[in-house]
Order: structure tokens, then sequence, then C-alpha cells
């Protein structure tokens, strides 16, 4: 994380400006232009233009607005206590100065405390007395306490210029994965697999045919990743086990790679596979061409090993020569893990979080079962409830940040989405927490049976059988596939400023209704959204972070900001 320092401010006819001192100065640059700032760079420095007015109290406001885009990216102060740098006593705030109040949600955490959440995804922690204040009379507020909310925009002086500005490019970087265009591209190369997975969805035993892409069909779909109007592009290749088609994953990256040459596209390569197939040559090839890997592990070995059977009964130890084999020739970051959570995993979340720090990852995702394909046949001997899992979660959360506080580096990956929703300007990129979704507007699945689907629990469905979430074929163009009636129902009913069930809740500018995990719950797309497994689960999360920031001491604000900065946007 880069390390910046706030030098002076300086009034001038075209008003004030700000100077920061920036360890990556262009990078700072680029993301206050994309909230909306006005910069610019004099000899290493970001002058950041606050307002056209000599308003002391506008730009109290304004500071603390700017240091609140930058703290979670750019190490100005992790905590929120310090952002007040000019004296509020001197801000000129009076009763006489109007302001008006914006649209926010609230959600109470207990008789006398709400958290309140305004449309640019900030939030501030109340009073009963506070909110109702801020609702009848919010000029009646403690100053400091007014000069937060308007830095945050639940209220807004009508006379202040920019400030409509600033708060439109707040709501835009938080759509940036759903406007930038696709910018996560899936081909599913084959599905045959040598596990036999109780909770998997969609796999093929090796002996079955016909579960393959063909060669024509990889070259169509490379093509159409390029009609994508992002300009950085994930490549990811899923199964079955892909690996067992190396040939296809070769093809495929060659391609894109000889294409980019034109399009000069930023591109990041990413295979998920149980790593049983994986070679020397394999992994040299992988090096060679920047590509990650990412495997499964469920914690210990008799876990995993229940878990994703295997008639040798060995499969953690191949899972984990696997894991070492890649890191040997390509280095220690080139494996990924993630993790699911079945009845059997509930009893061991501690052991599961010290088999991740056993085996020297630094980050671990906390996963429930994906209600798709055969693992919705096997709910009942695999499921549990949401009270079971939140308690699964509550431990496995509290082992991870024994470790962090003990400073050994642990990330948990649903814990960095939230709070990277609740703490963060930018948006992380996670598909299943967009307004509209980001099925079919910021991913597409290129699948073996030569159709193109929404998202990959799109084409999960359609393997148990529902296969209305068809786009098109593989080849067809973009701009046919996007006049899918499809598109339009997954758009209709994943607006939560419109959707019913979501409208008055306080986290839709966090979340966003999932019509795919809907139809998979329920057989259709229109389904109040509160009654689904996916609403229930994430309010849950918001609700837990919410209590944690509301209680936290400064370890955990330090660690919750480091998370909250999207995954490999850091600038250190």
């Amino acid at each position: 994380m880069a390390n910046s320092n706030l030098i002076f401010s300086d009034s001038s006819d075209s008003g004030h400006w700000i100077e920061l001192e920036a360890a990556s100065p262009n990078t700072l640059q680029a993301d206050l232009e994309a909230l909306g700032w006005k910069v610019q760079q004099t000899g290493g420095a970001v002058r950041v233009h606050c307002l056209e007015s000599d308003s002391a109290a506008e730009l109290s406001v304004l500071v603390n607005r700017l240091l609140a885009d930058i703290k979670v990216r750019h190490q100005i102060s992790l905590k929120a206590k310090t952002l007040d740098l000019l004296p509020l006593e001197a801000t000129l705030l009076t009763e006489n100065n109007a302001c008006q109040l914006l649209p926010f949600g609230i959600h109470r955490l207990d008789a006398d405390t709400v958290v309140a959440v305004s449309m640019a995804g900030d939030h501030a922690f109340l009073s009963q007395h506070e909110l109702l204040t801020l609702l009848e009379t919010p000029e009646k507020l403690a100053l400091d306490k007014r000069a937060a909310l308007q830095s945050k925009y639940f209220l807004m002086n009508p006379q202040s210029l920019g400030s409509t500005g600033l708060l439109h490019s707040r709501i835009a970087a938080r759509k940036e994965t759903v406007l930038a265009g696709h910018s996560l591209h899936i081909f599913v190369p084959t599905l045959q697999c040598e596990h036999s997975c109780q909770y998997c969805q969609v796999s093929r035993r090796l002996e079955d045919s016909g579960h393959s892409m063909t060669a024509a069909q990889v070259d169509a779909a490379c093509d159409t990743v390029f009609e994508s109007s992002s300009n950085s592009l994930t490549v990811e290749f899923q199964g079955g086990d892909p690996l067992l088609r190396f040939d296809l994953i070769q093809r495929a990256v060659n391609r894109i790679q000889l294409l980019n040459k034109s399009h000069q596209r930023r591109i990041r390569f990413v295979i998920t596979s149980t790593l049983h197939q994986l070679t020397p040559a394999m992994c040299e090839y992988l090096r060679d061409n920047q590509i990650h890997l990412s495997t499964s592990l469920d914690g210990p070995a008799n876990l995993h090993n229940k878990n994703r059977p295997l008639p040798s009964r060995d499969a953690h130890a191949r899972t984990v020569a696997g894991i070492e084999l890649a890191r040997s020739i390509m280095g220690s970051g080139a494996v990924a893990a993630l993790m699911t959570t079945t009845r059997a995993s509930l009893a061991y979340p501690e052991a599961i979080v010290d088999e991740y720090v056993r085996l020297g990852f630094g980050e671990i995702c906390i996963r429930p079962l994906s209600l798709y394909g055969f693992a919705k046949r096997n709910i009942k001997h695999l499921g549990y409830t949401l009270d079971e899992f939140t308690h699964f979660y509550e431990r496995a959360l509290q082992r991870v940040l024994e470790w962090n506080f003990d400073g050994t580096e642990l990330r948990e990956g649903t814990a960095a989405l939230i709070l990277n929703k609740l703490l963060s300007p930018f948006d992380a990129g996670y598909v299943d927490l967009q307004s509209p979704t980001g099925s079919g507007s910021a991913v597409l699945v290129y699948n073996y049976d030569g159709y193109v689907y929404p998202s990959d629990e799109a084409r999960m469905l359609a393997e148990s059988g529902d296969k209305s979430l068809r786009l098109g074929e593989i080849g067809e163009p973009l701009w046919q596939l996007m006049k899918s009636p499809v598109i339009e129902g997954l758009l209709i009913n994943s607006i939560s400023t419109q959707v019913p069930g979501c409208t008055k809740c306080a986290f839709n500018s966090f979340c966003g209704p999932d019509p795919v995990a809907a139809q998979a719950e329920f057989g259709s797309m229109k389904i109040l959204s509160l009654t689904t497994e996916h609403c229930k689960r994430y309010k849950w999360m918001f609700d837990y972070f919410f209590r944690r920031l509301r209680s936290a001491d400064d370890s955990f604000l330090d660690l919750a900001y480091l998370w909250a900065s999207p995954a490999g946007k850091n600038d250190a």
C-alpha cells in the first residue's frame, strides 16, 4: 500500500487545492480522477482541486471526503477518527447553513443504534436521537457529526459546487464491474474429471465421451473475448478438470496472445484444477505465459478426502503434491486455493484454517455449498442451515484473525469482499454482488456443449436440465448474444432500486439480487429477493461486519481497511 502525506491546502483565485505527496502519484491521480476529482501533478506531488469557494465549512467537508476516498488504497490514515485534519471549530458551520437531506437507508443494530448507508455507499453509526435529529432538524446536529454526515453524502449544501458530480462519480465507481464490459471470460474445455465429489455440480467421468469443446469452438470463443469493451480481461479455464485437455488450453492461450498483439488489452489467465494431472512441462508453459492456478482444498487430509473422494483415497496428498510442484517451478504465489463447506466441515473450522497456514497460503475463502446440479441432489446429507453455516464462519474467521494478530498474514476472502463493499469506493469486481447483475454483463461462459451462458452457475443449471439461460451458440457475435431475452430478464430482475424486497433495504448500495441463484432455488428469476438463500446469507454478512466495525479496536480496523483494498490493486 502506498504511503501518502497531506502537505498543505492552498487558496487561490480558482478555489482551494490540496497537495498530496504520494509514493505512486500516477496511481493516486488515476484513482482520484475515477472518483470525479479534478487533479494535477506538479513535481511528483498530486494537487486536488476541492471547490470554487472560500467556505471553510465546505473545505472541511471535502477534505474529509477526499481522504475517505483514498485511504483504502493510499495510506494517509487507516482510522476514520484521524481524518479530521481541519479544526471543526474553524469550519464556520452554523445553524443558518442550509443542508439538503439526501436519501439513505437504515439498518437497526440494537434498540438505540442504527447503521445508516448513503447513496454513495458510505455508512454512519447513529443513535436513535441522532437519527431523528438528522431526519427532522439536521442543522441541530453536533458540528462534528454534521460535517461527517455531509462528507459521506447524507447531507448536501445546495450551494456547494461540484458535490453532485462527485456523488455521481462515487456511484459509478461502485458500478465499474458491470459498466466496464465483459471482463471475465470462462472457458470450459472439458467436463471430464477423475474425482467423484459429493458436492460437485457438473463433472463427468474420464471414460465418458462427448464432453469437450472442439478446436473450432475454442477459436471462435477467443474471437468473442476481444469483442468485449473491457480493457482488462480475465480468461479462466474451468471444468471438469481442464488440465485433462491441456491441448485446448494451449490453443486458447496462444490464440488470445496472438490476437492481443493488435488489441493491446491487459489479460490474466487462470486455470481451476485438482492439479492431479499437472506435470513439470505444463508448469514451465504456465510460468512462461504467466498463467495462474487455482485448486480446491477443503481442509486436512481426512476431511478433504471425504469431500473429494478418489478410489485410491489419496486426493489430499495428490493435491498437495501438485501445489508443491507448481510452486517449485512457477514460484511461491503460483497457486490459490478455495474450500467448500459441507456438513462434515462444520466441526473443523479451526483445523481447516490451520491447514491453509501449514501449506503456506496467504488467503482462504470460507465458501458455502453451491446448490446447483449434483450438489442439489445430495443436499440432504451435505447441507446445513444458515445458522449452522454462520456459526462455522464466525469460528473460522476468528481463527484467521488470531493468526494475523500473531504475525501470520492470512486474508479471508469473504470478509475481504464484504469489507470492500463497506469501506472502499473501488469495487473488487465480484459479479455475484452487483446491481444490475454481473451475469451476462461482466461475465460470459463458453461451454463444452457449444453454447454461451451468462455465468458459471447458469451453465451448471444446464447440466441439471434447465437450459433456459443459454444466450446463444459459441461463434455468434457479442451484440447478438446481448440481444437474447435472457439478458433482459437478468437485468430487469437484478436492479436493487426497483426489485421488491430490495428497494428499502439499507444494504442495496453493496448488493443486488441474484436472478440465476433464484432460478436454481425456485425455478424462476421473478422471486421476492428477500426469500432467497442469497439474500439471507449476505444480509447476515453485512449485519455481522457492521457490528464488528462498530465495536472494533485499532488492530481489527487496520486489518479491515487492508482487506478492503481490492486484491491485486494495491500499489505496494
